[in-house]
């Protein structure tokens, strides 16, 4: 039969060893019942064995009947407390001031540290504050960097695609053929031109093309300026679109499965001289022949960053 001593059960019985391949069963021991139990249960306050029906202390009358109890509430008495044999220093989470330049210990009984919810961190009495310590300047702790100041990084990223995109919108022909069209009938042959060359999906309507060259700049990927020419479906969004030349250009997108705008892919329209909005409708905001680039951590689309 099973161990008496697992003092871990939730009952003050537990079932016989099934392991056991000489069990043949046995009898309840309860006065008038006798039953073979091929699964008998036995009791741990008077170390009887019984069957389903009388398996309990007050089913059976048991003859010791909360000495189980009684061993189990002992057993949690026993147990150590958590600051036993330690002392009150020991107890607490001692760390320094979290303001710049404090050398004030906080988390000791004489200093017990004031927690500042907006940043996340503890500071002495002194710096409790959060003029004190500078809190709107701090980044949370356990926030995500990019809810934190995009603003700063944004800034960083547009004056980098300022004086890229400057020289970029300048070049957006350097794709159609030379010498660079100028008239409107030049720019219906460069199309034509690139119609033939131009990859997609050969399913889709030729009424719902848009023919685009496609480019990313060497932020977003370690070839430099790589270039391809490709057609999508009006219908479509910048979204889908981005997704579609990111794949044909063997660009990383992560923009599905990363929350930080840093890592997110954008379209840039060259002749347009803005990003892009992913659920802008293709058709409304391209046309065949324009160049777009794919650019990485330039934040969310402005009015024009050429000229900011």
């Amino acid at each position: 039969m099973a161990s008496s001593s697992s003092d871990n059960t939730e009952s003050s019985y537990v079932k016989m060893d099934t392991a056991d391949a000489t069990l043949i069963g046995k009898h309840c021991q309860y006065s008038y019942c006798n039953q073979l139990d091929f699964l008998p249960f036995f009791c741990q306050s008077c170390k009887g064995t019984f069957c389903l029906d009388h398996r309990t202390e007050t089913a059976h009358t048991c003859a010791n009947a909360g000495e189980w109890a009684r061993r189990r509430r002992e057993a949690e008495l026993a147990k150590p407390s958590a600051g036993e044999g330690k002392r009150m220093r020991d107890l607490v989470q001692q760390k320094p001031c979290a303001a710049q330049d404090c050398k004030t210990t906080v988390g000791t009984s004489l200093v017990p540290g004031v927690h500042c919810d907006r940043c996340n961190r503890d500071y002495c009495l002194k710096h409790r504050l959060g003029e004190e310590h500078d809190c709107k300047n701090l980044t949370p702790i356990g926030a995500r960097p990019a809810q934190v100041d995009f603003g700063r990084e944004a800034r960083s990223a547009l004056s980098r695609l300022k004086a890229w995109g400057a020289s970029r919108k300048e070049a957006a022909s350097r794709a159609l053929p030379k010498p660079k069209p100028s008239t409107a009938s030049q720019r219906i042959v460069a199309v034509n031109q690139l119609k033939k060359t131009a990859k997609g999906d050969a399913k889709l309507a030729p009424e719902k093309r848009v023919y685009l060259f496609v480019e990313a700049e060497a932020e977003t990927t370690t070839a430099k300026f790589p270039k391809g020419q490709f057609f999508f479906s009006k219908d479509w969004v910048v979204g889908r679109l981005l997704d579609s030349a990111a794949k044909g250009l063997q660009v990383e997108n992560v923009n599905n499965s990363s929350a930080d705008e840093k890592d997110k892919l954008r379209v840039f329209h060259i002749e347009g001289g803005r990003v892009l909005e992913y659920n802008e409708k293709v058709g409304s905001a391209l046309t065949s022949g324009n160049t777009v680039v794919l650019l990485r951590g330039v934040g969310p689309a402005q009015e024009d960053l050429i000229k900011m």
